[in-house]
C-alpha cells in the first residue's frame, strides 16, 4: 500500500503553512490576473446579440457546436 498523503503539497490540507512564492511567481500571478481582468473588460464591452443562441461566441474556435454536434460555418 502506498501512502498517498505524502504527495500533498505543503499548505493545502495538512496544516503546514504555505510556501513563500518567489518574486517571479508572484509577478506571473499578477500578470495572469491582469490578463483575465482585461479579457473580461473587453468581453463586457462587446455588443449583446439579440435573439442569439446564448453562451460564449461559438465562432472563436471556427465552428458551431449545438447539443454536442459540431458544424463548420
Amino acid at each position: 500500500m502506498i501512502d498517498e498523503t505524502s504527495k500533498t503539497p505543503p499548505g493545502t490540507d495538512d496544516g503546514t503553512p504555505p510556501q513563500e512564492l518567489t518574486p517571479a511567481a508572484r509577478r506571473a500571478l499578477q500578470e495572469a490576473e491582469a490578463r483575465r481582468h482585461d479579457y473580461r473588460r473587453k468581453e463586457a464591452a462587446l455588443p449583446r446579440e439579440i435573439g442569439g443562441r446564448g453562451g460564449k461566441e461559438p465562432g472563436r474556435y471556427g465552428d458551431w457546436e449545438v447539443k454536442g454536434l459540431t458544424s463548420d460555418f
